[in-house]
């Protein structure tokens, strides 16, 4: 059976190469056996050369490449085919086989399914001379990021942090943009160049906004972002705001307010701070936005936490529950589902739904059971008039909506049940909205808010007349009205 023997070469100094990778490489050269390199862009190399070691480097895979992902893959193709024709051959790389090195992990994957045994070998990884040189213990929680493809997700702001890979000031700038996600422009990071190479090593600590301006980052610079468990950076992570919940529910320590909710007490203020992101949403103020939004996740938080303690959900059900179903409803995006238009989006949407139903064994006695009760009046009325008019439950023509507002009009005069008839003649009144495709919520919140402005213009005129609207006559008051009337119009 065929034999990859994968030995690292060190961090980059002859003193720094382990022994037992010297060995075996000396010892394939004295054999006349075949020796790979994934690349000579390695200090030790010229070492090597120079004691005869005899080599074939694969860096012409890189200009070849499109990207990192298609020139790992085919190096490890090639180290592969080579050994099924050699036999055997030993494959270095740089620093430990076992620490970012991508190829590797490759070759033990497709190795076997070839038929070709891999075997790693010794090897020195440059963590251990970076973790000296910033006097950190990895014991403490470290994670191990690959800079060419460095994700918002993987990054936690608790944890020691060791960035390999920046080969070049466009990676770098890349890393520097996703982690100015999770900290500030200004926190403190240290850039390191050929950590334990002497004569080479570089080692800078700067903040986090500088680092694609060094001019001397090469393929052995790595990043060391500090653990750190400062307020202005933590209090951005959704762990955090979860710790800080569960701190207020404690039942020892925590807030006597926040221990006294329940679902149902809660419930309320879940529909006011819905409300207020919707009125921020109206305002068009991004900042006030971001700030009720806040509120809101506060509410869904506190609820998680508050399933938690009764054993029946916690947080991360919820965000799985969302996430499966977000998955499930969009099989245009995540399977093979076709969906050109927004309409057809929506029918997939509903017949999905009419199948979790389904599978969930719920039964709907009425097809107007889905539309939840609690809902403000307006949305419900415009919601259930929809649904019935889906299955054909509707006006054919407008002139036929009009003629039942006027009906509606005309019984309300005549009726001594005032509010039985009003609410009739609103029901009518959202029919024609529908027909218009006018949402009548949004409609009604934005004359809501023309109403607030025009009054508040009437209230700071009759001010400057050095009057109230108590004092003012009601002529007075609708002079003033058609005074911003007609200048918001002209």
């Amino acid at each position: 059976m065929a034999q990859v023997t994968i030995v690292g070469l060190g961090p980059g100094s002859w003193a720094g190469l382990p022994l037992g990778s010297w060995n075996l490489l000396d010892e394939q050269t004295q054999q006349n056996g075949a020796i790979l390199l994934r690349t000579e862009r390695h200090p030790v190399v010229d070492d090597l050369r120079n004691k005869g070691i005899v080599f074939t480097a694969l860096d012409s895979y890189y200009d070849a490449g499109d990207s990192f992902e298609e020139v790992y893959n085919r190096i490890a193709e090639h180290v592969i085919a080579t050994a099924k024709e050699k036999g055997h051959l030993v494959y270095a790389v740089p620093g430990h086989p076992g620490v970012a090195e991508t190829t590797v992990q490759l070759l033990r994957k497709k190795g076997p399914e070839a038929g070709v045994a891999i075997k790693i070998g010794p090897g020195h990884s440059f963590l251990d001379d970076l973790f000296a040189a910033v006097g950190v213990d990895p014991n403490d929680g470290t994670l191990l990021l690959d800079g060419t493809s460095l994700l918002p997700r993987q990054i936690n702001p608790s944890l020691h942090t060791v960035i390999a890979q920046v080969y070049s000031r466009d990676v770098a700038s890349d890393v520097k943009l996703t982690l100015m996600g999770q900290y500030p422009d200004d926190y403190q990071v240290t850039v390191a160049r050929a950590i334990g190479i002497e004569g080479m090593e570089r080692i800078e600590t700067m903040p986090l906004f500088e680092i694609d301006r060094l001019d001397w980052i090469d393929h052995l610079t790595s990043v060391y972002v500090p653990a750190t468990l400062e307020e202005r950076v933590i209090n951005r992570q959704l762990w955090q705001f979860r710790d800080i919940i569960a701190a207020l529910r404690d039942p020892d320590t925590g807030c006597p307010w926040d221990l006294k909710q329940t679902h149902q007490s809660l419930r309320k203020y879940l529909l006011e701070e819905a409300y207020e992101a919707a009125d921020a949403i109206d305002r068009e103020d991004s900042f006030d936005l971001a700030d009720e939004l806040g509120d809101v996740l506060l509410q869904i938080v506190l609820h998680a936490q508050i399933g938690s303690e009764e054993g029946t959900f916690d947080l991360y059900d919820v965000i799985q529950s969302v996430t499966d179903k977000m998955i499930r409803r969009h099989p245009h995006v995540f399977a093979a589902a076709q969906a050109d238009t927004a309409e057809d989006v929506v029918a997939n949407w509903q017949e999905i739904k009419q199948q979790e139903k389904a599978d969930a064994g719920v039964e709907e006695l009425s097809l107007l059971d889905s539309i939840p009760v609690s809902l403000p009046a307006v949305t419900a009325a415009y919601r259930l008039q929809k649904k019935a008019a889906d299955v054909g439950f509707d006006w054919d023509d407008m002139q036929d909506v009009y003629a039942k507002i006027k009906e509606e009009i005309n019984e309300l005069e005549e009726t001594d049940d005032k509010e039985d008839e009003f609410g009739d003649l609103l029901f009518a009144m959202i029919n024609l909205s529908r027909f218009w495709k006018i949402d009548p919520e949004e409609a009604l919140s934005r004359t809501n808010r023309k109403f607030r402005r025009r009054f508040a213009y009437v209230e700071k005129r009759l001010r400057e007349m050095g009057k109230t609207p108590e004092q003012s006559t009601l002529q007075e008051m609708d002079k003033l009205w058609d005074e911003i009337r007609h200048q918001e119009k002209s």
